[in-house]
């Protein structure tokens, strides 16, 4: 199975570059599945259903979010509806939307998608280390499920991790977001589960993480509230991995990183 999951989206210009360039890179590179991050995909800050609908138009099979999820007001309500979108599953209990579904490929392949959120410098949720052994009890890879892809939102590259660690031959992919600085470490570990502790961001990196850089400027130099944060408006690069994995047993077969765009050193998939 061919998959790629592409980071955060930010604001306007990373959006536009998804559903421009999506299209044709699922076709040059005959993807099954695509993931995208797309927390900040509205304004910055949060997704909107209008933004979700363009982007699954764009190739897009599955959207996930993370700390930004409810910034806008109408997702808690959305986000119901909509099978396709996921929170992190390990917010409490009651929380809106789910953390984890089961989608079939075209093919009819069925792939498990959890996300959680780290708590090292995050909000205090549920562990995500139980909350995805609760989920993996349900599923089994190669057996129930022919690929588990998992993304971990999370601050800290220590527990990204070890949550890969955690999860190194239980699944095909962990994939860290959040940052949205592309990390130099995509591999294949010694379980076979594929693993890059941040994707980065589809955005306009001539910024501070996605954000016009005046304003962020200001806080750091000055240390007093001023004006608000407000997405780059540039030409966006977009960041991601690109992961093939073993129709017998789920586990990654191959794993790299996919960069293209301003801001980046380009990196693609060499050819088989």
């Amino acid at each position: 199975m061919k998959l790629l999951y592409l980071g955060d989206v930010v604001g306007r210009s990373g959006r536009d570059a998804v559903i421009d360039q999506l299209p044709q890179i699922k076709r040059d590179l005959a993807l099954d599945f695509v993931l995208v991050n797309g927390e900040n995909a509205a304004g910055g800050f949060g997704i909107t259903q209008e933004i979700c609908l363009a982007l699954y138009e764009a190739g897009a099979d599955v959207i996930v979010t993370g700390n930004h999820v409810w910034d806008k007001r109408e997702t808690v309500s959305y986000i119901e509806q909509d099978g396709r979108l996921l929170r992190p599953a390990n917010f409490p209990a009651g929380t809106p939307g789910r953390g984890a579904a089961v989608y079939a490929t075209a093919a009819g392949d069925k792939v498990l998608v959890v996300q959680v959120m780290g708590r090292v410098f995050m909000d205090p949720l549920d562990d995500p280390f139980a909350v995805l052994d609760k989920e993996l009890t349900r599923h089994s890879l190669g057996g129930t499920v022919q690929c588990i892809i998992v993304d971990i939102h999370g601050e800290a590259t220590s527990e990204k991790t070890a949550f890969g660690h955690h999860c190194d031959g239980r699944v095909s992919m962990v994939a860290g977001t959040h940052t949205h600085i592309p990390t130099a470490d995509t591999r294949i570990m010694t379980g076979g589960t594929a693993y890059q502790t941040d994707l980065g961001m589809c955005g306009d990196y001539d910024s501070v993480i996605g954000m016009d850089k005046a304003e962020p400027l200001r806080r750091f130099r000055r240390k007093v509230p001023g004006g608000r944060f407000e997405p780059a408006g540039g030409p966006a690069a977009l960041s991601g991995i690109y992961v093939e994995t073993d129709n017998r047993t789920g586990k990654a077969v191959r794993a790299e990183p996919l960069r293209m765009g301003p801001g980046l050193i380009e990196a693609w998939p060499a050819k088989a």
